[in-house]
């Protein structure tokens, strides 16, 4: 059974779409130039209405120490996930919070992937996600997805998961196609930049358990 994160929820709707459909992770995003970001309050209440067995995972984009400390707080969250984030200080991160650490990897091109190796001893999970243009404002949820077959015969050396480009659609195939343990999807479940769908939520899940 392939895991499944539903990023970037900002309402309790989806929050709960996520929770009945069967979602081992959700993802909380805390970067204010994201239609995702959300508020300490925000992410409390949240919390609140989260059951403990599916993982709240929050989204930092290199993020200051404070930042971090009072997000974990406020969302009790049980990861986090870095990106833009050097290794070392992934590293560092990760033994000042305690908490399991995923850091994301952005992905156009095959020598991208042996990126992952160095964060070997720094991070426990791997995001393969799309590389957005170096112009972008946003890291990620942008609806972009890389060739999965970059992914043939590489060697996992950590735990990873597969984002990028993914919805009700292509999860089947994407899943087939890499064997990815955990899937991460976030814009392909939205009707608008930060607005989820409860309907895409549900379909996006049903899929990845018929897959």
């Amino acid at each position: 059974m392939t895991d499944v994160k539903v990023c970037g929820i900002i309402t309790v709707e989806a929050l709960a779409a996520a929770v009945n459909g069967g979602a081992t992770h959700v993802g909380f995003v805390f970067f204010a130039p994201s239609p995702r970001n959300l508020s300490f309050d925000g992410a409390a209440a949240l919390a609140a209405a989260a059951p403990d067995h599916v993982r709240r995972v929050g989204v930092f984009v290199d993020p200051d120490e404070e930042l971090l400390e009072r997000a974990i707080q406020a969302g009790r969250l049980h990861a986090v996930q870095l990106h833009r984030t050097a290794p070392q200080r992934t590293g560092h991160l990760r033994q000042r919070t305690g908490l399991e650490t995923w850091t994301a990897v952005a992905v156009k091109g095959r020598a991208d992937l042996t990126g992952a190796r160095d964060y070997i001893g720094a991070a426990d999970r791997i995001l393969f996600d799309a590389k957005t243009p170096a112009s972008a404002a946003l890291p990620g949820g942008m609806g972009v997805r890389f060739d999965w077959s970059l992914l043939d015969g590489f060697q996992h050396l950590l735990p990873w998961a597969l984002s990028g480009g993914l919805d009700p659609a292509n999860v089947k195939e994407a899943i087939r196609r890499t064997g990815a343990p955990l899937v991460d999807a976030s814009s392909g479940l939205e009707n608008a930049p930060g607005v989820k769908s409860v309907d895409k939520i549900t379909a996006f899940l049903q899929a990845v358990a018929a897959s």
